[in-house]
């Protein structure tokens, strides 16, 4: 078996350049070892662990900013970038008056309105 230290270095040589698998360096095992690995520990949590024991790790150094940034940036979906059907169903039909507000709100946001 592998030692872990060299398969957590492949995963992240492989992250970090942008590798595929299989052009993962000769240096870290065999690609199928550190991939295999990868897999296992995205399955059973393993790098959750590790990522929240280093990040309360740095929290308590004093080495993580907790600031937010709100980017203000507006993105359109072009009117036929949605699954919905353009006619409006008739109000017997759709239930209640909130789900068709709702849907009439969700087709405006998506550009669905006439001149969007």
């Amino acid at each position: 078996m592998r030692d872990h230290r060299q398969v957590v270095e492949g995963v992240i040589y492989r992250y970090r350049c942008g590798l595929a698998w299989r052009d993962l360096p000769a240096s870290f095992g065999p690609w199928q070892t550190v991939w295999k690995r990868h897999r296992r520990f995205s399955q059973d949590g393993t790098w959750d662990k590790i990522h929240q024991a280093l990040l309360t790790r740095a929290d308590a150094d004093g080495q993580v900013e907790w600031t937010v940034s709100v980017d203000s940036t507006i993105n359109r979906a072009h009117q036929h970038a949605t699954n919905l059907p353009r006619e409006k169903p008739a109000e017997e039909e759709s239930g209640t008056v909130a789900q068709d507000a709702a849907a009439s709100a969700l087709t405006e946001v998506l550009g669905q309105v006439r001149g969007g």
